[in-house]
């Protein structure tokens, strides 16, 4: 492994914001490759001891007296300029680096580089594809954007020509891999505090297609139009898939009480397999025919492709089981965009239950304005919403939009929708409504799974 970056000068590389999802990937990718490593972050994490553990020096907090023989460094988008380590490696003249260009510089260490791309479902897909490799004994390295148990974390750091990683279109970051397939999922309004409209997005999504060489891959969902628009005039291979259209297709498709589908598999009318899967839903389904996909490029088995998705029990935070209080069931979803929420919605409705209790917590206020009317008709799959305060996550609220605007809309959409403040009155109501056999979700990018573990560990 060879980083063309860090041949000589750079010896020590720090980053700011080390126990982020992504950043601790990289890092360890480094130390595994004999770099020093050193990083900050805001808090002690299982990520934080794991990378000291493997080596690398962490600090907690941020402070200029952080950077010590320091040739790089890297940061996150999430990282404020006026940060004090960011301040003092431009006094001291020392490289800085954002994060996606930094795995792009990674990416050129491989040969084998997959980048799924797509709107939605990227962390789930990457999973799927992480036990489809490691099945096929291809030794990849992964970098995913949640926790999953066969690698015992959000990251492995194999010794192979193979590399796999989300891809996300935030702010073009793609643009800065180097794919040899890439993958994409499904392409929807998102990230509207960066993009203009749409068609801006597709452009950038043809830029990321045009960026894998003539002899590489492009893997596209055949049932999003929007995605085969942008692969039309692609250079390189592709090959579709699709629950109604596409090269590789799902057939004969059921699903059992759990919600988790059964199906065969035919790649231009030829059955290859028959699936189980061990994650609800039928989105799911077409993940699974992404990986399956990947499989076939690879060359592994389908003895391997069918093992690799058969072992594979979902990634933390997507439909999560978390556990049973007083007979009610309680699984945690990250969804946080419209089409997310209508799919975690519907895979939920398919389990057996009486009534579905949904906590929602809206994540950020410009895709809350930007998608208001979405977000105001994608919940009636649920028999209750408890509808939280909105995540600020990265924005300051400029007083425009509120989850009280967006609880007036749903309610005028015919769901029965209560506004609570605080993850306690969302608490509250749960205790005070849910009865055996019911169903507790908790969907959001940001804090609203502590309503599901205060519910599970209240009196």
């Amino acid at each position: 492994m060879s980083f063309d970056l860090l041949k000589d000068v750079h010896k020590k590389v720090h980053f700011i914001g080390i126990g982020g999802v992504s950043m601790s990937g990289l890092a360890a990718v480094l130390l595994n490759a004999g770099y020093k490593v050193s990083g900050s972050d805001s808090k002690e994490s299982e990520i934080t001891c794991r990378l000291r553990k493997e080596g690398a020096e962490i600090y907690i907090n941020h402070n200029e007296s952080n950077l010590k023989n320091v040739d790089l460094v890297v940061y996150t988008a999430a990282i404020a300029q006026n940060n004090p380590e960011i301040i003092k490696a431009k006094m001291d003249n020392i490289q800085l680096m954002d994060r996606a260009e930094f795995l792009g510089q990674i990416m050129k260490g491989h040969k084998l580089n997959v980048a799924v791309a797509g709107t939605h479902g990227k962390t789930t897909t990457t999973s799927m594809i992480s036990h489809v490799t490691l099945a096929g004994n291809l030794d990849p390295t992964i970098l995913v954007g949640g926790d999953l148990d066969i690698i015992n974390g959000n990251f492995r750091v194999g010794n192979s020509d193979y590399f796999i990683t989300e891809a996300c279109e935030y702010k073009q970051s793609f643009l800065k891999f180097h794919p040899y397939v890439g993958i994409i999922l499904n392409i929807d309004a998102d990230h509207l505090d960066f993009y203009k409209d749409i068609d801006h997005i597709k452009d950038t999504f043809k830029q990321f297609v045009n960026i894998i060489p003539s002899d590489g891959y492009i893997i596209a969902n055949a049932d999003d139009e929007k995605v085969l628009e942008v692969i039309s005039n692609c250079k390189c291979n592709a090959l579709t898939y699709g629950i109604n259209n596409g090269a590789v297709q799902a057939k004969n498709i059921v699903f059992n009480e759990k919600g988790c589908a059964t199906f065969d598999v035919f790649k231009d009318s030829i059955k290859l397999l028959n699936l189980t899967l061990n994650v609800p839903g039928m989105h799911n389904v077409s993940n699974a025919l992404s990986a399956v996909c990947l499989g076939i490029i690879f060359d592994i088995s389908l003895q391997s492709i069918y093992d690799g998705l058969n072992s594979f029990k979902g990634a933390h935070k997507r439909f999560e089981y978390k556990g049973i209080k007083n007979g009610v069931t309680f699984i945690d979803d990250y969804a946080h965009h419209p089409v997310e929420i209508k799919a975690t919605l519907s895979t939920a409705k398919k389990m057996i239950h009486n009534k579905m209790y949904c906590v929602f917590q809206p994540h950020t206020y410009t895709r809350t304005k930007t998608l208001f009317e979405d977000f105001a008709t994608c919940f009636k799959d649920t028999d209750e919403l408890i509808l939280m305060d909105i995540y600020a996550a990265r924005e300051k609220d400029t007083g425009e939009i509120s989850s009280k605007q967006l609880g007036d809309a749903i309610r005028k959409n015919g769901v029965k929708c209560i506004n609570v403040s605080s993850h306690e009155e969302a608490l509250d109501y749960i205790l005070k409504h849910t009865n055996k056999g019911d169903l507790l979700l908790t969907v959001g990018a940001g804090d609203v799974v502590k309503v599901g573990e205060l519910f599970l560990n209240a009196n």
